[in-house]
């Protein structure tokens, strides 16, 4: 499966500004199966949604999300702050898949209380793994990859890679370094995470969107504080020989 990270500087409430610039990326990167946005993508991290956060059934930045996954006949997945009908905002991580036409999701459940995000938004309490390219892959968001027993490998929550959007500022920016690596590790299994570069209200963002392979190497990083796009392909083949001759997770708890 070839995956695409779009390393985005988000404007703050500018949606229409950010599809055009994610449309720019998504024009000048290689053709993949997947491409990956950060959390909050067409916003920012809009802590306080209100007259921010589209309403879900009229959302320009998911229809622009459905519109090129059909095009390219590819997934594209990120988070987006929005209102549902029953008047409720969800940080909500969207897996696109123009393949099949159909659209899954995962409602962020850490909600990052330290920011205030828990005043605003209803958390999700369900795990998400989507199947496409045939692969297994567990949606998380941001705050989320500090909890690894909620992103734990288990059984009937199998997966062969985690997909983590985030806005995580250069503030914590080791925590993310080491935490995307922990989670690869322990779980045996791919992480791609992908991180916003720039400024809002409240924090800078350095990006170093990554993918990490089972062993806790580093497979490609974006670069710091720029926006920009980087391919790679992932060897499924290559994870399962691995988990076979180190069975690390047959000993889990």
């Amino acid at each position: 499966m070839k995956v695409t990270l779009l390393q985005t500087d988000i404007h703050w409430a500018q949606p229409e500004q950010n599809i055009r610039d994610a449309a720019r990326l998504l024009a000048s990167s290689e053709d993949s199966d997947l491409y990956v946005l950060p959390e909050m993508w067409s916003t920012g991290f809009a802590k306080e949604p209100e007259g921010i956060a589209a309403e879900e059934a009229d959302n320009p930045a998911l229809q622009w999300m459905r519109d090129e996954a059909a095009r390219r006949k590819c997934a594209i997945c990120g988070s987006l702050a929005v209102r549902l009908a029953d008047g409720s905002y969800r940080n909500r991580h969207y897996f696109v898949d123009g393949r099949s036409n159909t659209i899954s999701y995962y409602d962020k459940h850490h909600l990052f209380t330290y920011g205030h995000e828990d005043r605003y938004y209803t958390p999700g309490q369900e795990h998400a793994i989507v199947s496409f390219a045939g692969f297994r892959l567990l949606l998380l968001t941001c705050y989320d990859l500090r909890f690894p027993c909620w992103s734990r490998y288990a059984t009937g929550r199998e997966y062969d890679a985690i997909v983590i959007v985030a806005n995580w500022p250069e503030s914590r920016q080791s925590a993310w370094q080491l935490l995307t690596r922990a989670r690869a590790i322990e779980n045996q299994c791919y992480v791609i995470g992908v991180n916003r570069v720039g400024d809002d209200h409240h924090s800078h963002y350095a990006g170093a969107s990554v993918v990490v392979d089972a062993y806790g190497k580093t497979v490609v990083q974006c670069r710091r504080h720029q926006a920009q796009t980087l391919s790679v392909d992932l060897d499924l083949a290559e994870l399962q020989r691995r988990r076979q001759k180190f069975r690390v997770l047959e000993d889990r708890d």
